[in-house]
């Protein structure tokens, strides 16, 4: 057999070093060869047909092992180093060959001898060992054999479970992640499919990935990284080919055929605020042009090398590949067979260049360029909100007020002694004084309230997950457009599509208030930091804001105001500004409200508002979602346009400060943050977390500090309703809507659900935790959902209370 030196690669990176071909060698080999093995510094491959080349990469020294009567078509190293076993499987038999003792054997000049565990098995596919090195599956024709060295052990356990038809290409690779205890399987169409092996979910699919979608999307943001930066450099001869595809050309599929771990931490331990969830698994896809990186929690593609970019590799196209799980000095091993020609080759990839090569143009690293939502620096002297609390200041005037004259005042003085005429004494009015305690009272019950309720929620705390009750909301099917609950979480308010908002105690016995004045259906509901105000947009065109203790508003905006309807709105940089989007700009509104009346002019409000600045999303017509923090101080502000991008301002600068484009495939209908609660204590960096929603596409996790998605969530159904999220106060739980009926618990650290919510009556499109605290800390959230009601339903809106509960302690979870 013919073989050449290394060589390493240098077309189409800017690394030369990323690829090197360390061997390459050329004879007949197997017609039907399915699986090829690597482990350390050694690669396994046939040669000559039936013979067993074991070539070790640091000496150069080939290890030939000879025993097969008919082709190789699979081999496997085993899982141990001490002693490191290799299996090879031909039509007629399998052996189990120990690597050190072969190698004492052909040094003392003996031929080396396996030992046979199994024969006539027929046309084996694939195999593997155990992880003790115990036993070995073997895959062949339709049957799958476990065998062992010492006796023959064939299983007969029933059927666990067996999938349906999931695709019409055949199955061409799998693996089984057991700290994650998923299945991973792909076809020769470059379809993925992760099944969950955890007992309680069932064995279902918990994701489904398209890797030549993804790999467009990859090639796309390099090739667009590349065009900002002016680097060609970056974009690889795949993201070309694919940007300027002449018209009539063949679309070539992408069989997968291999799923190996990948040691991606290894390169980046060092580093920080590179990736933020340690917990996440990569893995490398071997396909016939090339090899890929992907992300299982977020289902991207971390990294792309394609054969073809490399001018100097023997091989463009595979047939089948082998590649090391753990990497040597931050390199891999991986050997590739050609498909239209008998040639072998062993190609060393240095991961940690692979990955900085694509990510460093586009990934923020370093602490003094990353955003933060918790306010890191004072206020800018030309900062907008620095103009608006100017305006709400009250400061000391040096002029004496009533006085026109420029003149300056000077001192009066009087010779003579000038007697009083009695004015300098205060009128008397106790005859008429009103009754002023009736509103400390109110005060005081309020704030005993919250004492009451005053505990730290507890971290570890558990979702709901029981039905409790319900109630009746309105007589007339209507449809509820929002909730949200009270920084105390003494209430809960809900907007109608009847015009309305109604206020409700948490424990629903009894409505607090009820808002009615919106010509439109209110989409939108927020609540003040001290509890006292709520404000409301509309449908109409207007936006109000109400007094928890007054029926009538406290400040009316009106359609002069705003040229589309307000979408968003809420309260914002604690109380102190107003935050509303309408079209394809946000508004940054300074108040003063003011409930008092003047019996002469109780048409006029004394309330005040007024315009500090407009802030434009960058290239879309509408603004579809808008989320800031009120509950601290924080300057960032994130938007959402129907151009399916995301935006993040910073208002201390008064600019916008990232632009993520594509974030879903659909616009994004909510932004929710990791605000936690009074009656919580998070870690700092978690507040940076926020999750995006959109129609048919899941949700994602980002962390405001890289810009990336970090965690997919995908299991429940969004295709007809724009399906509402929430997050916990404790930061662990994520809530989801559904189009199924149901509503969906995920636990942060997980991209399949824990729980499904009860059978409502219809899709649950609205969630809410509660934030208020436990009192046992064994006790679960509180939870609120909300449904649209269709056109021909006869019942009203149903309240559904559900809870999770240790023996007599009892949490309540709201749905609507």
């Amino acid at each position: 057999m013919e073989s050449a030196g290394a060589r390493c690669a240098s077309g189409g990176s800017r690394n030369p070093d990323v690829v090197c071909e360390k061997h390459s060698f050329k004879g007949k080999l197997p017609e039907p060869l399915f699986q090829l093995a690597c482990s350390h510094h050694l690669c396994a491959f046939p040669v000559n047909l039936n013979e067993l080349c074991v070539w070790n990469t640091a000496t150069a020294q080939p290890l030939y092992l000879s025993g097969h009567h008919y082709s190789i078509s699979a081999l496997s190293f085993g899982s141990k180093i001490n002693p490191l076993l290799v299996c090879s499987a031909s039509r007629e038999r399998v052996i189990v060959w120990n690597l050190d003792e072969c190698t004492q054997k052909v040094q003392e000049g003996f031929t080396p001898r396996g030992i046979v565990i199994g024969t006539l098995l027929g046309m084996v596919l694939h195999i593997r060992f155990s992880p003790d090195d115990q036993q070995v599956a073997v895959c062949a024709g339709n049957q799958i054999y476990m065998l062992s060295a010492k006796v023959w052990d064939y299983s007969t356990s029933q059927l666990i479970y067996q999938s349906g038809i999931i695709t019409a290409f055949p199955l061409l690779s799998l693996l089984i992640d057991e700290e994650s205890k998923q299945i991973i399987t792909g076809c020769a169409e470059g379809q993925l499919w992760i099944f969950s092996l955890i007992s309680d979910h069932n064995y279902r699919c918990t994701a489904h990935i398209d890797l030549k979608k993804e790999q467009e999307k990859f090639c796309n943001k390099m090739w667009k990284s590349g065009k900002e930066i002016g680097d060609g450099q970056n974009n690889s001869k795949l993201c070309k080919t694919d940007k300027m595809r002449q018209e009539g050309s063949v679309e070539t599929s992408l069989p997968i055929l291999l799923i190996e771990h990948c040691d991606f931490f290894v390169c980046f331990h060092n580093e920080e605020n590179t990736y933020s969830f340690l917990n996440t698994s990569y893995f490398w896809i071997g396909t016939s042009t090339g090899l890929l990186i992907i992300n299982l929690a977020n289902f991207e593609l971390e990294a792309s090398l394609s054969y073809r970019d490399y001018s100097d590799l023997s091989i463009r196209i595979a047939s089948s590949c082998a590649i090391t799980r753990k990497a040597a000095d931050q390199k891999v091993l991986c050997l590739i067979t050609s498909m239209f020609e008998d040639m072998i080759a062993v190609l060393e990839v240095n991961l940690a260049a692979l990955v900085r090569t694509q990510h460093s143009d586009f990934i923020p690293c370093g602490n003094e360029k990353s955003l933060s939502v918790l306010a890191r620096c004072t206020l800018l002297a030309n900062s907008p909100l620095c103009k608006g609390l100017k305006k709400n200041m009250k400061e000391p005037s040096t002029k004496t007020p009533g006085v026109k004259g420029t003149m300056k005042d000077k001192p009066l003085v009087f010779h003579n002694k000038i007697k009083s005429s009695g004015y300098t004494a205060a009128p008397r009015m106790t005859m008429f004084s009103p009754n002023t305690n009736l509103k400390k009272k109110e005060v005081s019950k309020w704030k005993t309230s919250c004492k009451c309720k005053n505990k730290e929620y507890p971290l570890e705390s558990y979702p709901p997950i029981k039905y409790e009750k319900e109630i009746s909301l309105t007589c007339k099917p209507t449809p509820i457009f929002c909730i949200q609950y009270s920084g105390d979480g003494e209430l809960l308010a809900c907007g109608l599509a009847d015009k309305t908002v109604l206020i409700f105690n948490s424990n629903l016995t009894d409505v607090h208030n009820a808002f009615s004045g919106h010509d439109g259906a209110v989409n939108s509901v927020g609540w003040s930091h001290d509890k006292k105000w709520l404000v409301s947009a509309s449908e109409d065109r207007t936006l109000r804001v109400w007094s928890v203790c007054n029926k009538e508003p406290a400040l009316i905006l009106g359609k002069e105001n705003f040229h589309k309807n307000v979408r968003f709105a809420q309260f914002y940089f604690i109380d102190t500004f107003i935050l509303l989007s309408c079209g394809a700009e946000f508004h940054l509104l300074s108040f003063h409200l003011d409930t008092t009346k003047d019996d002469l002019k109780r048409y006029k409000q004394r309330s005040v508002c007024k315009l500090v600045q407009k802030f434009p999303m960058t290239s879309t017509k509408e603004i579809t979602s808008l989320s800031a923090v009120n509950e601290f101080y924080s300057y960032i502000v994130l938007t959402a346009g129907s151009n399916r991008a995301l935006e993040v301002f910073d208002l201390n600068a008064g600019c916008s400060a990232a632009v993520i484009p594509e974030a879903h495939v659909r616009s994004v209908h909510q932004i929710c943050q990791n605000k936690g609660s009074s009656f919580s204590t998070q870690q700092p960096e978690a507040y940076n977390l926020f999750m995006t929603t959109a129609a048919g596409d899941g949700i994602k996790l980002w962390d405001l500090r890289t810009l990336r998605c970090e965690r997919r969530f995908e299991g429940h159904s969004s295709r007809c309703y724009p399906c509402g999220i929430a997050v916990s106060p404790c930061g662990r739980f994520i809530a989801s809507g559904s189009d199924d009926k149901y509503a969906y618990i995920y636990e942060m650290r997980s991209s399949t659900f824990l729980h499904k919510l009860g059978r409502h009556t219809e899709s649950v499109i609205n969630v809410s935790f509660s934030p208020s605290s436990p009192q046992v800390p064994l006790e679960g959230d509180t939870l609120a959902l909300s449904m649209p009601v269709k056109p021909w339903q006869l019942n009203g809106f149903d309240f559904v209370l559900a809870l999770g509960k240790k023996e007599e302690e009892k949490r309540l979870l709201v749905s609507v």
